[in-house]
């Protein structure tokens, strides 16, 4: 009997795992179609193609970017925009995105968006002007209004593009002169810049950056993120400048952010804080011509870090 204890309770063990098994039905229901859906032409022969952002509760981890029956391009679940290339110049295109679950169900493709690619211009070796100006405001704690001034082509402009950290998050039509922004983080900084491009593909270069800050959602308090930073190169040096954010304690520590990574953490000492705005500087030895991006963000009261201050793009001098 002491023998066969142990097989009758794998054997109960295997049937209990079997009828859990039974009872977990598989994950069919397939995540709702991608909304927001927009294509914009970018030159004679490439489009932008954008969405919106699945709902965490959605569980998707992929899309598919369809034109007419045909899949041109898969995308992971963070990427909700792409450029579609190696298109037919004054061609019509209709374009869907079907999101796609852990298990493989796909969405419905939903609504079309139907774009027609430009004429090509061949002899086009001028890039636009940068827009003169370029202004932002926030509209919510996620999303923002940027305008800017048209700019000139000696073919035309076939879009504007928008930039943040150096990193295109937005396209418009050749007509507009402001767009709104969507899915953006609140209480963050953001630095955005506009670039004008023609239907041969030449991009302006940027327009004026503007920094736009998005408000805490309701709850979250007063912002966090130094503000007004301020960066300026001088031979073997860099200083930087900002105001320390409003959050009820002496803020004492900073962590600098150089080329989106972490490169020290600015510490003051007990009678050392500043009051109003803070100074360091750096000693640096890149050569000069070098091309730093930087930004800073505080230690807060309860140990976490705030977010980040806007980011500053300098030359190093020699």
């Amino acid at each position: 009997m002491r023998r066969s204890a142990p097989t009758l309770s794998l054997r109960l063990a295997a049937l209990s795992l079997t009828a859990l098994t039974a009872c977990t039905a598989p994950d069919t229901e397939p995540p709702p179609a991608p909304a927001g859906l927009t294509a914009q032409a970018g030159s004679a022969t490439s489009v932008h193609v954008m969405w919106d952002a699945a709902a965490g509760k959605d569980g998707v981890t992929g899309y598919q970017v369809f034109e007419g029956d045909h899949l041109v391009r898969e995308l992971p679940a963070e990427k909700t925009m792409v450029d579609i290339t190696g298109l037919t110049p004054q061609t019509g295109y209709a374009f869907t995105v079907r999101a796609e679950d852990a298990s493989g169900n796909l969405s419905g493709p939903g609504p079309a968006v139907r774009v027609t690619t430009p004429v090509a211009k061949a002899e086009d070796r001028t890039p636009p002007t940068a827009p003169a100006t370029t202004t932002a405001r926030a509209s919510g704690p996620r999303s923002a209004q940027v305008s800017w001034t048209p700019a000139t082509d000696d073919t035309g402009v076939t879009a504007y593009d928008v930039y943040q950290g150096g990193v295109r998050i937005h396209t418009a039509g050749p007509g507009e002169s402001g767009t709104a922004l969507t899915g953006l983080q609140p209480d963050t900084v953001y630095t955005l810049t506009v670039r004008a491009r023609d239907g041969a593909d030449h991009s302006s270069p940027d327009g004026p950056a503007v920094d736009v800050t998005t408000p805490p959602a309701s709850g979250d308090g007063p912002g966090t993120a130094p503000s007004e930073f301020a960066a300026t190169a001088s031979p073997g040096t860099v200083s930087l400048t900002w105001t320390a954010p409003v959050t009820g304690r002496e803020t004492t520590e900073y962590e600098l952010y150089v080329n989106g990574l972490p490169t020290t953490v600015i510490q003051f000492g007990a009678g050392a804080v500043p009051t109003g705005r803070a100074e360091h500087r750096l000693t640096v030895t890149e050569p000069a011509g070098t091309v730093w991006t930087l930004k800073l963000r505080a230690r807060l009261p309860d140990g976490n870090w705030g977010s980040f201050s806007a980011e500053r793009r300098i030359t190093l001098v020699g």
